[in-house]
């Protein structure tokens, strides 16, 4: 049994360690809050002194269309990940299909493969295709890193589903696709939102594929409205933090909501003792 000095001893620890990983999020916060011309004091101030919504107007002015097509392309990428992964994780899973242990393979090899690469591919493919700046290619190219890890998550978390409740979908007369949709989806609720969720964060927060495929078009997501603050000759540095402080919300937001059910078992409630 742990003595009350060993708890405090470990709560203290617990709030020096969470302290430190949070300050970056308080000086982005305090930055986005600092009066351009205070920018370069040294020492800088701890706390905005004279704090100044300047940052937060150009947001309103500038920034909103980017955070629109980044809604987009977040829900976009989604939709597109969870029709390709759960159906392809539920095959590898519980259909055992031919060849599914070298997709498998397949599969966590191009979780290896840098981002950068990919994208000097898709720029070749694109450009042939006439896709380039185009949100809904950005859309196709952001799920190429979200369905290798939802169809790897989908079959880790259907693999522990029941066999009775298949069995028992087939003998009421239920087809492969009627299980699937009926039976086995409702079960991987925790997988859906778990995919749903990092396919977001990963479309939400792409700079690469975004700058490289969609540079010059019309609708570009809220990465590229944070760029183009910074220039060879001008940072502004308070427009650039507070941009990246509203474009934090949603994230953090869908992590709070979402958290019970990432760490919640799959087939939790799913079969009565």
């Amino acid at each position: 049994m742990k003595s009350p000095s060993t708890g405090r001893r470990h709560t203290v620890v617990g709030l020096v360690l969470t302290a430190l990983m949070l300050f970056p999020v308080y000086w982005m916060v305090n930055v986005s809050l600092t009066p351009q011309q205070d920018m370069r004091k040294d020492p800088p101030d701890l706390v905005p002194l004279h704090p100044t919504f300047e940052g937060y107007r150009a947001v309103l002015d500038d920034q909103l269309p980017y955070l629109g097509t980044s809604l987009l392309i977040g829900l976009g990428t989604v939709a597109l990940t969870l029709v390709l992964a759960a159906p392809a994780g539920y095959s590898l899973a519980k259909l055992r299909p031919r060849g599914g242990g070298g997709l498998g393979l397949a599969l966590l090899i191009a979780q290896m493969v840098p981002g950068i690469v990919m994208a000097m591919g898709f720029y070749g493919i694109f450009l042939d295709l006439g896709l380039l700046n185009s949100w809904w290619g950005l859309i196709v190219a952001d799920s190429t890193i979200a369905v290798p890890f939802g169809v790897m998550i989908f079959t880790a978390f259907m693999s522990g589903i029941p066999g009775e409740l298949i069995a028992a979908s087939r003998i009421d007369g239920a087809g492969t696709f009627r299980t699937f949709w009926s039976v086995v989806l409702p079960v991987s609720r925790n997988a859906l939102v778990t995919v749903s969720l990092f396919s977001f964060l990963w479309a939400w927060s792409d700079f690469v594929f975004a700058n490289t495929l969609d540079g010059g078009g019309d609708l570009r997501p809220i990465t590229l409205g944070i760029y183009q603050y910074i220039g060879n000759n001008n940072q502004e540095w308070n427009a650039i933090m507070a941009t990246a402080v509203v474009a934090s919300v949603p994230a953090a937001v869908l992590l709070v909501l979402a958290q019970r059910y990432v760490a919640a078992g799959v087939t939790a409630g799913a079969v009565k003792d």
